[in-house]
């Protein structure tokens, strides 16, 4: 991080930390959901509204904040919006009834998306724009490294001292990213122009931004037709035993976390012709993986190979959102921020519905095809985008 001041490198070290904080629980809901079930006496499908209110969560939260809060200073709506994560998360772990804990979520996933939108704004503005990708990677490999470590360890957490335990300590950390964010976030981040209400509509019926809100959908969602149900398939289809899948899921967790990194030292001058370059090679590493799925080795490689790509779109998708921002609507970047954001949200949320319906009809292996077609599609979109361009 050289030509950096030391204040603004421990910025992005605490914008870093929340995304942690928020990478840890979004992921870990999958691994509680069967002692939430036993606890207040639902079914599993029931309880799978954790996962999916939230993601419902920060798709409507971060879009609505940001225009809500257009007049604040950025760094005062970011230290609120984790207060309002850490009460949450106390609700979450104190709740008395699963509708308590459902409203605890939804605070915490309203937070989520404002709290993304603007950290990437932020951390961009902190750097020249040929850095833009690599500031916003590094505060996103906080919630990489929480889909290698985090999920894991807070389910490991939750099997052996309860499901509220790893939420409570999800909360402090909500704590502690607090005190250094208000130590360390730059107190001049306001909008030297407040957005008008014509100028936030001119950006969300902007074709530009809308359609590259599309291809975020459609390529970073379509990693998650096949993601969300890795552990049945290595189970079921790999035949790999119950102990040695949380490994490949960390394995798998490191890759996104290099791929998010590599992601941002890209400093790409033709952004397009990059995402569309990923999302081919991702097209057909899961297509590959309908084939390699079946063995244990090939498996594990071509799952690394995915972790790798599944993430590398994610800084290049959100700095190229913000330069377009920039370009046509620059009072209203912060809104931008949040859609996109909330369009990898959606994304999770089409890619998880998708996954289930191809598994309940042809099975779990045909979920690395469907994945990739939505992934191609994305790919599609990116070079139709890139040729009107040149």
């Amino acid at each position: 991080m050289h030509a950096l001041s030391i204040k603004s490198r421990l910025a992005l070290m605490a914008m870093a930390l929340t995304f942690f904080s928020v990478g840890v629980t979004e992921f870990i809901s999958v691994g509680v959901l069967p002692a939430v079930a036993a606890d207040f006496k639902i079914s599993t499908a029931t309880a799978g509204m954790i996962t999916s209110l939230y993601a419902l969560g920060v798709a409507i939260g971060g879009p609505v904040l940001a225009v809500l809060t257009v007049k604040a200073s950025r760094r005062r709506v970011i230290l609120g919006a984790l207060v309002a994560f850490v009460a949450g998360h106390l609700l979450i772990s104190l709740a008395p009834t699963f509708t308590w804990l459902l409203i605890g979520r939804f605070a915490a996933a309203t937070a989520h998306g404002i709290l993304f939108a603007l950290s990437s704004t932020i951390a961009a503005e902190l750097v020249s724009q040929e850095r833009q990708a690599w500031a916003i990677a590094f505060i996103f490999g906080g919630f990489t490294v929480a889909t290698a470590l985090g999920a894991p360890l807070g389910t490991l957490i939750s099997d052996n001292f309860g499901w509220r335990l790893p939420f409570l300590v999800i909360a402090l950390l909500g704590v502690l990213a607090f005190l250094i964010n208000w130590q360390t976030l730059p107190l001049d981040q306001r909008n030297q122009q407040i957005p008008t209400w014509h100028e936030q509509w001119r950006l969300l019926t902007n074709r530009a931004i809308a359609l590259m809100l599309l291809v975020t959908i459609l390529g970073y969602g379509g990693t998650f037709v096949a993601f969300t149900y890795l552990s049945p398939i290595l189970q079921t289809v790999t035949h790999v035993s119950a102990q040695w899948i949380s490994l490949i899921l960390v394995i798998y967790g490191l890759a996104i976390a290099f791929g998010n990194w590599l992601g941002g030292r890209l400093t790409p001058t033709e952004p397009l012709r990059l995402l569309a370059g990923i999302f081919l090679l991702q097209a057909g590493a899961l297509v590959s993986f309908y084939w390699t799925s079946q063995h244990l080795l090939p498996a594990v490689l071509t799952i690394i190979v995915l972790g790798s790509l599944g993430f590398m779109n994610v800084p290049i998708l959100q700095a190229y959102v913000l330069q377009l921002a920039q370009r046509h609507e620059p009072n209203a970047v912060n809104l931008a921020a949040a859609l996109n954001i909330a369009g990898f949200s959606v994304g999770i949320a089409l890619g998880t519905f998708v996954g289930g319906i191809i598994t309940d009809v042809w099975g779990l292996r045909l979920t690395a095809i469907a994945a990739s077609i939505m992934v191609f599609l994305g790919y599609l979109l990116t070079w139709q985008l890139q040729r009107h361009q040149d």
